[in-house]
């Protein structure tokens, strides 16, 4: 059976939530919430997180959504805390008055001791991409 990667849903019939890491990948098999068993199989890894959904061999499309997670909510002086996550190149969800990360209690420690707000929540995790696109930050190389 092949499945269809969608950047619209018309009518999904089913869910498949995915934490972060989850949402990394190329072939794997996947269950709905209601139960059905949906096998992947895409030509290269691929972020699912800038996909609405998935379309089965039969029309039936499935839903693609972040699955809650444990998260740290970061408030204070933006700019400088963003700074110093970004300079340790954890994934960073940016709000207007507050930044998100994956739960870590070493970063919990490091940004509390800069004066950081730091509060542990439960919730979809959505990072900024990369600089140079929208995928994921792999890693990269200082050299030019």
């Amino acid at each position: 059976m092949s499945v269809t990667l969608l950047d619209h849903l018309h009518a999904p019939a089913d869910v498949i939530r995915l934490d972060y890491d989850a949402r990394l990948l190329r072939r794997k098999r996947l269950v709905t919430e209601g139960g059905r068993a949906v096998h992947l199989d895409l030509p290269e890894l691929t972020d699912l997180s800038h996909h609405a959904g998935l379309r089965l061999d039969d029309g039936t499309e499935i839903a693609l959504e972040a699955a809650p997670e444990p998260v740290l909510v970061v408030r204070g002086d933006l700019p400088r805390l963003a700074w110093h996550i970004g300079n340790r190149h954890t994934p960073c969800q940016m709000g207007p008055d507050h930044l998100v990360i994956r739960d870590d209690h070493v970063l919990r420690g490091m940004l509390e001791g800069l004066g950081a707000e730091v509060s542990a929540e439960t919730r979809p995790f959505h990072p900024e991409g990369g600089a140079y696109g929208h995928g994921r930050t792999m890693g990269h190389a200082h050299e030019h």
